[in-house]
């Protein structure tokens, strides 16, 4: 199993601590969050992109794959005016330039919440409208572009397996693909390895975490109550032979550096169980 970095915990130091440390901890490669100070998309296009590659560069990183902010702060494809979504998503067309400029294997997005008097009579169909639109987008450029089911706590469209496999079937883009959030499954009782069985070659990338299976909190591997010695010997058997990012958040932008080696530490003893 390929373990890589999310630098999203953080946002409070500088970036290049996010690769000194993905390079002294051992992990096999990055995942780079796009909010400010570090990948912001206009940011990035403006200069800054020349500073992440050459961190890369110096670290011997990888950059596994680019995740721009897309639930709702300030960008939400799936709720506001006409006016917002275009906005949306022209800032997602660019964070998915930027992805491919950097050299990211994906830039990974989300359906955020469409509202709670928001029927999927309606939202459905502006999904499928946005996701055409972008992954026209990402066939133009070619890079891919990925699509994650989010817990029922953080949103009310693509929240199981299902609902991936539909809104990637009704697209049917070869660069619209799907990947695997442990926490979402975990919650909604509903078997993680299902996305691998239900997206097949579809499935491009994982999120490892843990979770208390009744809250969107994204905990230390080790802490929550997940099975994952278990799962990881599932994951390991599969056909699947991606990356898989601890995605460790803002619960841990205390002490990042400390909390990204205890879980990379943690992973690995589980692996070797």
């Amino acid at each position: 199993m390929k373990i890589s970095l999310f630098t999203m915990g953080y946002m409070r130091l500088p970036l290049e601590q996010a690769f000194h440390d993905a390079a002294r901890f051992g992990y096999d490669g990055i995942e780079i969050w796009g909010g400010r100070p570090h990948a912001y998309a206009p940011d990035l296009k403006a200069g800054g992109l020349a500073e992440l590659k050459a961190l890369s560069e110096k670290y011997d990183m990888p950059i596994v794959g680019y995740t721009p902010e897309t639930n709702a702060y300030p960008y939400n494809m799936m709720i506001g005016s006409e006016a917002m979504r275009r906005d949306s998503l022209d800032y997602i067309k660019l964070s998915m330039d930027m992805g491919k400029a950097m050299g990211a294997g994906f830039t990974l997005i989300s359906a955020a919440h469409a509202g709670y008097e928001t029927s999927r009579t309606e939202y459905w169909p502006r999904l499928i409208q946005n996701l055409r639109e972008l992954a026209a987008h990402a066939e133009a450029i070619e890079h891919d572009l990925v699509l994650e089911a989010l817990t029922q706590y953080e949103s009310n469209v693509v929240t199981n397996c299902n609902d991936l496999v539909a809104a990637l079937d009704e697209v049917n883009s070869p660069r619209l693909v799907g990947m695997c959030d442990i926490c979402p499954p975990f919650c909604n009782r509903e078997p993680v390895m299902t996305y691998q069985k239900k997206l097949g070659d579809r499935l491009r990338h994982y999120h490892l975490i843990d979770s208390d299976g009744h809250s969107d909190t994204h905990m230390m591997p080790g802490d929550g109550q997940m099975p994952l010695r278990q799962l990881f010997r599932e994951i390991e058997a599969s056909p699947y032979c991606g990356y898989c990012t601890i995605e460790l958040v803002t619960a841990y932008i205390n002490e990042p550096s400390l909390y990204a080696s205890l879980a990379i530490e943690r992973v690995n003893a589980l692996l070797e169980d």
